[in-house]
């Protein structure tokens, strides 16, 4: 259906993190056979995390960490298989670039699995070197996109 239909909140309950992180996990982690629970890092206390939520399930989630005052990082991307293709990571970036811009960042950068590149470029981030190898076979990039 229309991505527009969706609500995009920051996950508060114990329920709701819980539903986030399963997500986070399902998809980012799970394919290769990680446990559950290595989705998580210590870090996530400290920063914001979004759910699209499109009926009533979590369609897609994200990270956003500042890294300094005016650079922020963008973490943990996903959305759920039967949502892809619909808009929703977009709105998704779109939300969390304006959070950044709000919260004085002027620059927003990521690292990208090498499947997703295309995706993010079409959304102005550009290559700006190779990163590192996720589970000896996922090649990532680094992305940044002034805001």
């Amino acid at each position: 259906m229309f991505a527009y239909l969706l609500k995009l909140i920051s996950p508060q309950s114990d329920e709701q993190f819980q539903q986030y992180y399963h997500l986070r996990w399902r998809i980012l982690r799970q394919p290769w056979n990680q446990p559950e629970g290595s989705e998580r890092d210590k870090n996530d206390i400290y920063c914001y995390h979004i759910m699209a939520i499109k009926n009533d399930t979590i369609a897609g989630i994200a990270r956003l960490e500042f890294t300094t005052k005016t650079r922020a990082q963008l973490r943990y991307m996903a959305v759920d298989f039967q949502y892809q293709k619909q808009g929703i990571g977009r709105l998704v970036i779109e939300h969390m670039e304006y959070y950044a811009r709000q919260n004085k960042a002027h620059e927003l950068f990521l690292n990208a699995r090498e499947n997703a590149v295309g995706f993010y470029k079409k959304l102005g981030y550009v290559i700006t070197g190779k990163s590192y190898l996720l589970f000896d076979s996922i090649q990532h990039y680094k992305m940044m996109k002034k805001l």
